[in-house]
């Protein structure tokens, strides 16, 4: 006599919970990059341009630098 298993388990399916999940941990982490940059740009405003040449930056990079977009 043969038997089937027919239960299926599935793997990578997080449901309604996991999506709510899902959700805000993305909510999370996008609060936590802008607030990352939004301390980066404050502390580069609060240095003189003089500071600022010394690490080979100007004013114009600061938002750049900031959002991760330019590398110095």
């Amino acid at each position: 006599m043969a038997a089937f298993d027919t239960t299926r388990t599935t793997y990578g399916s997080t449901g309604l919970f996991g999506r709510f999940g899902d959700l805000f941990a993305a909510a999370t982490g996008a609060f936590a990059a802008w607030n990352d940059a939004r301390v980066t740009r404050n502390a580069l405003n609060g240095l003189s341009d003089r500071e600022l040449a010394d690490i080979g930056m100007c004013r114009g990079d600061i938002d750049g630098v900031a959002t991760g977009k330019t590398v110095i």
